[in-house]
């Protein structure tokens, strides 16, 4: 658990320090600052798909499998699982919008 944790965390701290390279860009920025930017951007929206992937596929063998196990629990487990997956993906575009504003300030 202290290991998520710390991990989060990290993740959390580089995101913030490499958005704030890609947000202190101005119009006459040189051409070193507009591939951080792009790059950054790639980056982000890599690990968004990756996690978002990884979290849904964890949800759904979850899922499918407690209603497997109790096919009476079925509406009592579908619809918060459905709520969860919108909310991953959620998360994921998300990303994928803040990675457009980056890449359009180009």
């Amino acid at each position: 658990m202290r290991r998520k944790i710390v991990l989060t965390i990290s993740v959390f701290i580089l995101t913030l320090i490499f958005s704030s390279l890609a947000f202190a860009a101005e119009e006459a920025a040189d051409v070193s600052l507009k591939m951080w930017i792009a790059i950054t951007s790639g980056f982000g929206i890599a690990i968004a798909a990756f996690g978002g992937a990884f979290g849904q596929a964890k949800a759904i063998a979850a899922g499918l499998e407690g209603i497997a196990r109790n096919p009476g629990a079925q509406p009592k487990i579908f619809i918060p699982m459905i709520v969860g997956l919108a909310l991953i993906e959620s998360l994921v575009i998300y990303a994928w919008v803040i990675s457009l504003v980056l890449v359009f300030k180009l």
